[in-house]
């Protein structure tokens, strides 16, 4: 198991929460089977940001991102060069620290 700690996030997880997770999940799915309710517009299909994490601790245990995601990044509020869409990026056996970004773009959401 690879422990994954999640800063405090206003909306997503006001105390933090720290998870332990199998290798070869990934962030998102991590996430969202520990009641972090992260958005993932394109139901984790790599063709949104709304999953945008930024892995401060541990970012170099990930396998690189592929170009459609770092593609997609370049659109992404808050982007910082350790950066990744959840959904993309599989846990290893390096422990992570991974920061939810205040805010997130979503269109179809923007629209109500």
């Amino acid at each position: 198991m690879t422990k994954i700690t999640v800063l405090p996030h206003p909306d997503l997880c006001p105390e933090g929460k720290e998870l332990e997770v199998e290798p070869g999940t990934s962030i998102c799915n991590a996430l969202l089977y520990n009641d972090i309710f992260i958005e993932h517009a394109c139901e984790q299909s790599c063709a949104c940001t709304t999953c945008h994490v930024v892995v401060r601790k541990g970012f170099d245990s990930l396998e690189a991102a592929e170009e459609e995601e770092e593609d997609l990044l370049d659109k992404a509020w808050g982007l910082t060069s350790v950066s990744r869409l959840s959904c993309q990026a599989m846990v290893a056996d390096e422990e992570l620290v991974v920061e939810i970004p205040k805010y997130t773009i979503n269109h179809a959401r923007e629209n109500h």
